[in-house]
């Protein structure tokens, strides 16, 4: 049940995460969301490995978030390099 509220949790991430990046995504809504979705997960997954923050906490979010504009970061330059 844990993996499924995160996964809910990471959709409402990647929607904040394609907010703070705004800009064309070479994949498109639907892809960026799923990005958001596994940044989402990892930067929380990391946040609660190093012990930053406990389940529950607020900063949660914030690393969660900072986790999907990591991933969407790193997809939007490895597309772009791919392009050209």
């Amino acid at each position: 049940m844990d993996i499924v509220l995160w996964i809910i949790f990471g959709l409402v991430v990647g929607v904040v995460a394609k907010f703070v990046m705004p800009g064309r995504d070479p994949g498109g809504m639907i892809l960026t969301i799923i990005l958001g979705i596994v940044g989402g997960l990892l930067g929380g997954w990391i946040g609660r490995a190093l012990g930053v923050y406990q389940a529950g906490e607020p900063v949660g979010f914030i690393m969660a978030v900072v986790g999907a504009v990591v991933v969407l970061a790193i997809y939007r330059l490895g597309f772009r390099s791919r392009r050209v």
